[in-house]
């Protein structure tokens, strides 16, 4: 036989195997056999040194021949192999679109986040301006323009974080109130800000106290406020959050910012006023600070305190929804267990 047929013996043997694979490993390790150093080709071409010059290049064009119409059957011939495993895969993976879908569990607002935008709402409803501050804050406007210098006894009550000499966490929503009257125009009307944030004190971690914990700052300044202003206010924000049967008290006391001041209590939620024992007796449940702005922190703004004069409050959401679910422990508001916040999937509720 020559060369030239064992060159076609080896092309027609190897397209017919070729055609025949199923496997692509199995095509690869043909296409190994006939092409490599020691496939037949090669092993046919070591004759051709018996050939004679003229027979040489003929024989030699023909194995490249042949070399190429087997590279491209194996080309071919995997493209075939790995569409027919794609379809294969689509058909065993495709997907009914007629079947319903799997349902989407929706969340809600964190409770506290609920309580906040209660608030915001009712502000925003009564012509507030909703501000927010920095959490990182100066020592200026944290305390010293809230009428409370370095030296003022009140500031352990609101001992914090310090980052520096003069910046520090801030441990209320109260500078809002500075950075607001520093900016504002009174000659374009009154300021009625509500300013929601998280504030951060070196409080021990237990039932009713935490490290971080959220403030609604308020304020309006004008002229004429009155504290009857201030206690209408209170009355609406409280039978809001709380229902309408629900009353508010002022009692005398003190905040270095507001002069006079006044600690503000809601009717009891557990007995509606007749005494219980999560109201010691009294028929109410303390909930906010409030007072008339102190002449001290308009003047330190730059606003003329004989002509101007308003009523600020200081309300904090996490203890306002311990109150409205009867919540003993605010540290369970922390703790993301969806169980817990579950139990407030609608808001207002």
């Amino acid at each position: 036989m020559s060369l030239r047929d064992q060159l076609t013996e080896i092309k027609e043997k190897g397209l017919a195997d070729i055609e025949q694979t199923e496997d692509l490993t199995a095509l690869n390790e043909i296409r190994v056999h006939l092409l490599g150093k020691k496939g037949p080709i090669t092993a046919a071409l070591r004759g051709i040194k018996d050939l004679t010059p003229e027979e040489r290049p003929e024989v030699g064009s023909y194995a490249n021949k042949i070399r190429d119409a087997i590279t491209q059957a194996v080309s071919d011939h995997r493209q075939t192999l790995e569409d027919q495993a794609l379809n294969e895969q689509l058909a065993a993976e495709k997907i009914d679109v007629t079947m319903p879908g799997k349902p989407v569990v929706q969340g809600q607002p964190h409770v506290i986040q609920q309580i906040i935008d209660q608030i915001v709402d009712l502000f925003l409803g009564m012509g507030y301006e909703v501000l927010s501050g920095p959490e990182v804050e100066e020592d200026k406007y944290n305390f010293e323009m809230m009428n409370l210098p370095k030296d003022h006894p009140a500031r352990d009550m609101q001992d914090t974080f310090y980052l520096s000499k003069d910046i520090l966490m801030r441990t209320q929503t109260s500078p809002m109130q500075a950075r607001a009257l520093e900016k504002h125009d009174f000659s374009k009307g009154p300021l009625k800000m509500i300013s929601p944030g998280i504030v951060y004190r070196r409080d021990t971690d237990d039932p009713t106290h935490s490290h971080q914990f959220h403030q609604v700052e308020g304020l309006v300044i004008d002229e004429h406020v009155t504290m009857a202003d201030l206690k209408g206010t209170l009355i609406t924000m409280a039978q809001n959050i709380f229902g309408d049967k629900f009353d508010i008290r002022l009692r005398p006391s003190y905040f270095p910012f507001t002069e006079p001041s006044v600690e503000v209590d809601v009717t009891c939620f557990n007995c509606m006023g007749k005494g219980c024992d999560v109201c010691k007796h009294t028929g109410w449940i303390e909930v906010l600070g409030a007072g008339m702005v102190h002449p001290n922190v308009l003047e330190m703004a730059g606003v003329d305190s004989k002509r101007y004069g308003g009523f600020a409050f200081g309300v904090g959401p996490d203890r306002f929804a311990m109150l409205k679910y009867g919540v003993d422990d605010i540290r369970d508001f922390y703790l993301d267990d969806v169980r817990f916040l579950n139990q407030f999937s609608k808001r207002g509720n």
